[in-house]
């Protein structure tokens, strides 16, 4: 895993601009170990940032999706929600580069996704039907360290929902469910419009909700403990789900 110093310097290294954040999170995909043609940008928008996308190749290419969005809205610093998921990226980036790989696994940090999930819709949505097809499972990070793990589990495949319990169990990592509501949208929204599985990990509950979009939003909310805990627990997850979703194929 990548060191919690690491993980800890780049949280704190946010900026208050969306461009400047993407272009972060490119260079630390890149010190990762992502270089060259695996590492893109999409544009979709002059006026936006693109997407940032790092292809981490497996054996097959059957493809697991990782992502986060990387911007904020203009209240507050946008810590939580989400420079916390953005940083995971590289994080699990470095992480997954140590393991063997059954599946391909894509890293995206989605642009606009405070717009109306502007920058993942267009990810989706301009991918072949063959390419869409070969996406076994899209796990996404947003708004995390306000305190221990949570998944959003009323909007989540089922079989991505027990592998994250069958992985917390055996790493004695804490995780549990706290619905946000269908009011709120997430990244892994634009993938259930085409039927992909998807799971989406945060950390909001009823009481840190008003939290988010507000002035209070900044670096001294983050709990570097549970922070690190979802980090480890992520870590594990994708390693297990590489494995879980081939042998589910087989």
């Amino acid at each position: 895993m990548q060191a919690r110093e690491a993980i800890e310097g780049h949280l704190k290294s946010f900026s208050m601009k969306n461009d400047v954040r993407e272009g972060l999170i490119r260079k630390w995909l890149a010190e990762a170990g992502c270089k060259d043609a695996n590492l893109s940008e999409q544009k979709f928008d002059r006026k936006l940032p693109p997407n940032v996308i790092c292809i981490l190749p497996g054996e097959t290419r059957e493809m697991i999706v990782v992502g986060a969005h990387t911007d904020h809205v203009d209240v507050g610093d946008g810590v939580v929600d989400n420079w916390t998921g953005a940083v995971l990226l590289p994080a699990l980036l470095y992480s997954l580069s140590a393991q063997h790989r059954h599946h391909t696994f894509v890293v995206v940090g989605f642009s606009a996704e405070e717009k109306g999930l502007v920058g993942s819709e267009y990810y989706v949505e301009h991918l072949t039907r063959e390419q869409r097809g070969r996406i076994e499972g899209m796990v996404n990070f947003d708004s995390l360290g306000l305190g221990p793990t949570e998944v959003w589990a009323s909007h989540a495949d089922k079989v991505l929902l027990e592998a994250l319990d069958a992985v917390a169990v055996a790493s004695r990592l804490p995780v549990s469910v706290m619905d946000v509501g269908d009011e709120s949208s997430a990244d892994s929204e634009a993938f259930a419009e085409y039927q992909i599985r998807r799971i989406t990990l945060h950390s909001v509950t009823p009481r840190t909700m008003a939290i988010l979009h507000s002035e209070e939003d900044r670096m001294g909310m983050v709990r570097m403990k549970d922070y690190w805990d979802s980090y480890r627990l992520a870590a594990n997850y994708l390693v297990y789900l590489d494995a879980r979703l081939k042998a589910a194929a087989h």
